[in-house]
């Protein structure tokens, strides 16, 4: 005999037990047990009907909750142990683990523990630029747009330097660096010592630094024979205040001199350094001026021998691994080269050559760039390095628009802006002030 579990025809709700003989008899299996409960109402009119439960449609439901004792303290998050506590924020995105942080004082120990080393990459900040017409028109849109930032992802605080609409069209970004943006005036002398405008965006404070006094460099003979050349930002003694050290640099005559100015709490005190004796400027595209934030010395850099006095498309940057410097370099108008700072045998000038790769293919990818060697000559260079050591390439053409190239994945982004703008050049990584004041190493 053999049962077999059977269902009346839709629209009933009623279950019975169906009963066939087989010609063979086989053994009688093991039948599960069997329990009758109540159905639902359907069209039985209300009636009390039953139906057949299983154990495995009662193993479907979900367990009942363990019973505790009175008193019995239930399991939550402040269980954690610190080392899982470290295991899970260690894993967030850095959003939210200064999220994280402010819940408590022991979240907060933990997540200054979990902080990456590296400061997070919010986005990038550039003057926009429009779109430019193939040679043989005119060269690119030279209208000065006001500073705009463009997050790096969907999770980024949308920043803003917080400026008027004057006040923006007429400010030009000098330097981005440790959480501050520097602006000068737009346009501008040449030969005149600036005012400083320099902006947190993350906190929404400013500072205007005055131009250095008359009083900073006695028997100032060079007033007349001097160039400023660009401001940058030293250091910051305080992630959450404006205090920090900016620099001018100027060539005085033929030599170069550094302006450090001292922020405190809005105080700026100036000083003047010395010229560098025997660093003559010549602006010559074979050694790069350098300048040691911790010496304020000045010196040249020299570029690879390898790369010839032919070379003038090459930009510097940091190395993504560790942060050491390094040159990206265009050679024969074919080839991306790569070099770092480093000592060994077969070293060039302190420099070794990380990769090599063929830039033609990665300009292949550039919609309409003509083929022509000449002509792709004519049309495409190197705008920078990312500063923030995302080991992309920003490429610049005359007409076929900006683009970023991954040196690792060889990806190729257009970048374009939603209102049909380019993006700027130079484009300036903007990082935090790295670690925040509240979860800095307690001492």
């Amino acid at each position: 005999m053999r049962y077999l579990l059977t269902k009346r025809p839709v629209g009933l709700s009623r279950c019975f037990l169906a009963l066939s003989t087989l010609l063979t008899k086989p053994p009688r299996p093991a039948v599960p047990s069997l329990s009758f409960v109540k159905a639902p109402k359907g069209k039985c009119g209300g009636r009390k009907a039953l139906t057949l439960a299983s154990p495995d449609s009662a193993a479907a439901l979900p367990p009942p909750l363990p019973h505790r004792a009175p008193g019995e303290r239930a399991t939550t998050v402040a269980d954690l142990t610190e080392e899982a506590l470290h295991a899970i924020l260690r894993r967030l995105t850095p959003a939210d683990l200064l999220r994280a942080a402010l819940a408590c004082r022991r979240w907060r120990r933990a997540a200054s523990r979990a902080l990456p080393r590296a400061p997070p990459l919010l986005g990038y900040f550039f003057h926009p630029k429009g779109h430019a017409k193939p040679p043989p028109a005119d060269t690119e849109d030279k209208t000065h747009h006001p500073a705009v930032f463009v997050p790096l992802d969907a999770s980024s605080p949308r920043l803003s330097l917080n400026l008027t609409p004057n006040a923006a069209r007429g400010l030009s970004i000098q330097d981005v660096h440790l959480g501050l943006v520097l602006l000068l005036h737009h346009p501008r002398p040449k030969s005149l010592l600036p005012r400083i405008l320099a902006v947190d965006p993350a906190s929404s404070r400013r500072v205007l630094i005055p131009s250095p006094p008359r009083g900073t460099l006695p028997d100032d003979r060079w007033r007349a024979d001097r160039s400023v050349i660009g401001v940058s930002v030293l250091s910051r003694a305080h992630p959450s205040r404006l205090s920090f050290d900016a620099v001018i640099l100027t060539v005085d005559g033929d030599l170069p001199r550094a302006w450090v100015a001292s922020v405190r709490d809005g105080d700026c005190i100036w000083r003047a350094l010395p010229r560098a004796e025997g660093v003559v400027v010549n602006f010559d595209p074979c050694r790069l001026l350098q300048l040691d934030p911790r010496t304020l010395e000045f010196s040249f850099m020299p570029v690879p021998a390898a790369l010839g006095d032919r070379i003038n498309k090459y930009r510097i940057g940091e190395m993504p691994e560790d942060g050491r410097l390094c040159m990206a370099a265009i050679v024969h108008e074919e080839d991306l080269q790569l070099w770092m700072r480093g000592k060994a045998r077969w070293s060039d000038r302190g420099w070794l050559l990380e990769r090599e790769m063929c830039m033609s293919r990665v300009l292949d990818k550039i919609p309409g760039l003509p083929k022509d060697r000449m002509r792709r000559m004519l049309c495409t260079w190197l705008s920078d390095v990312d500063y923030a050591r995302t080991g992309k390439l920003f490429i610049r053409t005359w007409g076929y628009g900006r683009y970023s190239f991954h040196m690792e994945t060889g990806e190729l982004e257009h970048l374009l802006m939603e209102d049909g703008k380019e993006y700027g050049d130079p484009m300036y990584a903007y990082t935090l002030a790295w670690p925040p004041e509240f979860l800095a190493p307690e001492d």
